[in-house]
């Protein structure tokens, strides 16, 4: 099968299977496949505070910046 028989196949696929298929594609590319469960939930709250703070127009300078990214993923 070629990568354009594969995109035309997704395209077809409805929104949330391709949503589904997304998120599974991205987790694999990412290694996020390979954390537990909580360790997932922590990622994401961290994803989500850090989306609040953009939000909310928080500005972080390089040292702050690091500082925030390392709470964020919980390290």
């Amino acid at each position: 099968m070629s990568v354009e028989q594969i995109e035309r196949a997704i395209d077809r696929l409805p929104d949330s299977e391709r949503d589904a298929l997304e998120s599974r594609l991205f987790a694999r590319r990412f290694g996020l496949d390979a954390l537990s469960a909580a360790e997932g939930n922590e990622l994401v709250a961290s994803l989500e505070e850090a989306e609040r703070d953009i939000d909310e127009g928080r500005t972080y300078n390089g040292d702050q910046l690091r500082q925030a990214v390392r709470s964020w993923v919980g390290k």
